[in-house]
C-alpha cells in the first residue's frame, strides 16, 4: 500500500486552496478540481450543443460512474443505480420490497438513521413493528442478540453501519452472516462509510446498499448510488417507474432486469459525471490507503481532544471511524459550530432526530461531531485543536 500524497491532495482541492479547514466530511466533503471540471464540461456540452443532444455523450459518463461504483464495491457494474440522494435511494428499495402485512417485523440498530425510520412509518401504518436489536457492552450492534430475535415474521434486518452520531463501526459483516444464515434481505446504510472504510458487498452479504455522493466519496450533492444484489432483484417491484426503468417492449413495459430499473429517464448528466470523477479518484488512492490515512488523523484527534478541559467524547464500540462525536462544557453544539466557522474551521453538529433511538438512549440532546479526510494534515489539526482550547479558556 502506497502512502498517500497530502500535499497533492490538498493542491487538487479548491476549498483547501482557498485556507478552509474543513472537518465536516460526513456532512459534506470538498469536491476536487477535477470533479468540478467534469461538472462544468458536460453543462457546458449541454449549452453548446444542445441538452438533449449532449445526452449521448453524458449516457457514456454515467456508464463509467457505474463501473466505478461496482469497482469500489466489488460488485457488477449492472447491480448499480443512480439516484439523487441517500435517503431517496434508500426509500426505492425499501418501498419496492412490500406489501407489508401487520405482524411484520424489522429489526434495525440502536443507531439507525432518522431519515430510514421516517421512511418505514408506512410499514408501521400497514401493520408492520420495528424492533431494535440489542446493543452488546461496548455500545455496538450484537450479533448474538440479534439471532436470538429471529423469527418468521422478521422480513427486513436494516443496519446504519457507521452512526451519524459518534464514531462505532458496527459489525456488518457478522450481521449480514445472521441474515444470509436465516434467508433474511438485508439493508445497509453505508452513508458514512462507503469512500472511508473498505467496502465489498460479497463479504458484506448485504442485498440493499446505499451511499449519497456528497460525504466521503467527495462527489456533489444531488447524487448517490444504490447496489441491489442481482439475485435479490426480482423480489423488488419497484414503485416508481417510467420509460427507462420499464422500456416499452413487444410485450409492453417491461422492467429493466438490472439496478437501473430503479433509475428514471431525467437526471443530471453533469452531476453525475462529477460523481463518476469522486469515484475514480477514490479507486486510484485506494481505499485502503485513505482509511489508513484517516484512522491515523481520527486518532490524534481523539487524544488532543482528550487533553482538553471540558471536552467529553461520546464514541462508542471497540471499533472507531473517522466521526468523531463530542461537547465543550458551556457550549451548545451548533453554538461551537457557528463560532468555529467565523475562524473558517468547518465542524457538524447533530440533535436527536437524525439517530433518535440512539441519542434517547444515551440522554443526549446534541453533538458536536469531527469528521476527517484523506486531506487533513498536521496543521488542520493544530487550528483545530487551537481553537477548542481557546474557546474552553
Amino acid at each position: 500500500m502506497t502512502p498517500l500524497d497530502i500535499r497533492q491532495l490538498r493542491a487538487a482541492t479548491p476549498g483547501c486552496r482557498a485556507g478552509i479547514v474543513h472537518f465536516n466530511h460526513a456532512g459534506a466533503s470538498l469536491p476536487s478540481q477535477a470533479t468540478l471540471d467534469a461538472i462544468v464540461a458536460q453543462l457546458q456540452r449541454e449549452a453548446q450543443d444542445g441538452p438533449m443532444e449532449a445526452g449521448e455523450h453524458g449516457a457514456l459518463l454515467v456508464e463509467q460512474a457505474r463501473r466505478a461504483a461496482g469497482q469500489l464495491l466489488n460488485a457488477p457494474a449492472s447491480s448499480i443505480a443512480f439516484a439523487s440522494s441517500g435517503s431517496t435511494a434508500w426509500n426505492l428499495a425499501f418501498q419496492a420490497l412490500g406489501p407489508w402485512q401487520p405482524g411484520d417485523r424489522i429489526l434495525v440498530g440502536r443507531h439507525e438513521w432518522g431519515g430510514n425510520l421516517a421512511s418505514m412509518a408506512m410499514a408501521v401504518q400497514a401493520g408492520a413493528r420495528i424492533d431494535v436489536i440489542p446493543c452488546d457492552a461496548a455500545g455496538a450492534v450484537c450479533p448474538a442478540a440479534l439471532e436470538a430475535m429471529i423469527d418468521a415474521d422478521v422480513k427486513l434486518i436494516n443496519l446504519t453501519w457507521l452512526p451519524a452520531n459518534g464514531g462505532l463501526i458496527n459489525p456488518a459483516q457478522a450481521i449480514g452472516e445472521v441474515a444470509r444464515r436465516h434467508a433474511i434481505p438485508y439493508f445497509i446504510d453505508a452513508g458514512q462509510a462507503l469512500g472511508q472504510v473498505p467496502v465489498d458487498v460479497q463479504a458484506l452479504h448485504c442485498d440493499v446498499l446505499k451511499c449519497a455522493g456528497r460525504k466521503h466519496l467527495r462527489g456533489p450533492r444531488g447524487t448517490a448510488l444504490l447496489y441491489v444484489r442481482p439475485a435479490f432483484l426480482q423480489r423488488l417491484n419497484p414503485a416508481q417507474r417510467d420509460v427507462f426503468s420499464a422500456p416499452w417492449t413487444a410485450a409492453g413495459f417491461d422492467l429493466r432486469n438490472d439496478a437501473r430499473r430503479f433509475e428514471t429517464s431525467e437526471a443530471s448528466f453533469a452531476l453525475l459525471a462529477g460523481l463518476g470523477n469522486a469515484l475514480q479518484e477514490i479507486n486510484q488512492l485506494g481505499i485502503e490507503a485513505v482509511w489508513e490515512s484517516v484512522s491515523r488523523t481520527s486518532a490524534r484527534i481523539r487524544e488532543g481532544l482528550r487533553q482538553i478541559p471540558g471536552i467529553s467524547l461520546h464514541d462508542v464500540g471497540t471499533l472507531q471511524s473517522g466521526l468523531i462525536a463530542f461537547n465543550l462544557s458551556g457550549w451548545d453544539a451548533f453554538e461551537l459550530k457557528q463560532r468555529l466557522g467565523l475562524q473558517r474551521i468547518n465542524i457538524g453538529a447533530n440533535g436527536v432526530a437524525y439517530t433518535p433511538l440512539d441519542m434517547q438512549a444515551r440522554g443526549l440532546n446534541s453533538i458536536a461531531r469531527i469528521s476527517v479526510s484523506p486531506f487533513n494534515d498536521d496543521r488542520d489539526c493544530e487550528l483545530l485543536l487551537g481553537a477548542l482550547r481557546a474557546l474552553r479558556d
